[in-house]
C-alpha cells in the first residue's frame, strides 16, 4: 500500500491502526489535511508488518482489534521501537488509560475524539520525538548528571551506573525536565504542561504512570527510590 500524501511538505508519517475502516479513513484524512503522510493498518499484526516496510514517526492505534489487539501490539512494538504511540479507543475508564500507558503508550485519547485535540496530541508527541527537549539544554557538554544518572542530550540517551537504559520519548522528556531542575518539586500538572506543552486537565494518572515506568528503569528498588521521589500532596522531584 502506498503512502497517502498530505497537502504540504511535512514529512512526518503517521501509522493509523483501526479495524473500523471509516474511523481509519477519517483520522487519516484529518492528518493529511495537516500535511502529514499516513499509512493505514486494520489490526496489530498488519501494523507490525508496516513498521518493517515503512518509516513511521508516530502510531495511532485502537485497542479492540482482531488478530492482534492494540495493547498486545503496543507491547510488541516497544520491544524494538521507541516511536511515539497514541492509543485512540472507545475504552474510557481510568483503568483502561492506566493500563495503556503502563504497557508503553505515550498518550491515550478516547473516542469520540475531538479532532483539534487529537492533532494537538500528535504535534506534541512528534515534537518531543524529533527534538526531545534539546532546546532547553544550556550545558555545552550536553551532559546532565545526578548521582549515577547521566543524560546525554546530544545522543538522547540515559545511562545508569554506566549501563544504557532505553526510554520512550515521553519518559526521556519527563526525566530531562526533572534532572534540569534537580531538587525542585513539580506537581503533575506542572510536569504535564512543561513536557506535553499543553494545559493540563485531569492528567494526574498520565503523569503518575510515566513516573512509575521511569522509576522501574532507573531505581534499584522502585519502592524505595533514590532519585525520583514523590513529595506527598505536592508532586515529584529528582533528588541528588
Amino acid at each position: 500500500m502506498e503512502k497517502e500524501k498530505g497537502l504540504t511538505t511535512e514529512t512526518s508519517t503517521v501509522l493509523v491502526v483501526d479495524d473500523d475502516a471509516e474511523i481509519a479513513y477519517a483520522v487519516s484524512k484529518l492528518l493529511q489535511n495537516e500535511g502529514y503522510n499516513t499509512i493505514k493498518a486494520s489490526n496489530g499484526l498488519e501494523a507490525l508488518d508496516k513498521l518493517i516496510t515503512d518509516k513511521v514517526d508516530l502510531i495511532i492505534l485502537d485497542i479492540m482489534m482482531p488478530k492482534l489487539d492494540g495493547l498486545s501490539a503496543t507491547m510488541k512494538i516497544r520491544e524494538r521501537e521507541n516511536i511515539p504511540i497514541i492509543i485512540l479507543s472507545a475504552k474510557s475508564e481510568d483503568s483502561d488509560k492506566i493500563l495503556g500507558l503502563s504497557i508503553g503508550a505515550d498518550d491515550y485519547v478516547t473516542k469520540p475524539y475531538n479532532p483539534e485535540e487529537l492533532l494537538a496530541r500528535v504535534r506534541s508527541q512528534l515534537r518531543r520525538y524529533k527534538i526531545l527537549g534539546s532546546g532547553k539544554v544550556n550545558d555545552s557538554r550536553n551532559i546532565i548528571s545526578v548521582g549515577s544518572l547521566t543524560l546525554d542530550t546530544a545522543a538522547k540517551s540515559l545511562t545508569v551506573d554506566g549501563v544504557k537504559v532505553k526510554l520512550t520519548p515521553t519518559e526521556y522528556n519527563i526525566l530531562h525536565f526533572l534532572m534540569l531542575n534537580k531538587n525542585h518539586v513539580f506537581s503533575a500538572e506542572q510536569i504535564y504542561s512543561a513536557v506535553w506543552n499543553q494545559d493540563s486537565f485531569g492528567t494526574d494518572n498520565t503523569v503518575m504512570v510515566h513516573i512509575r515506568r521511569i522509576r522501574e528503569k532507573i531505581e534499584i528498588n522502585p519502592r524505595e527510590p533514590k532519585y525520583l521521589k514523590v513529595v506527598w500532596g505536592l508532586g515529584y522531584k529528582i533528588e541528588g
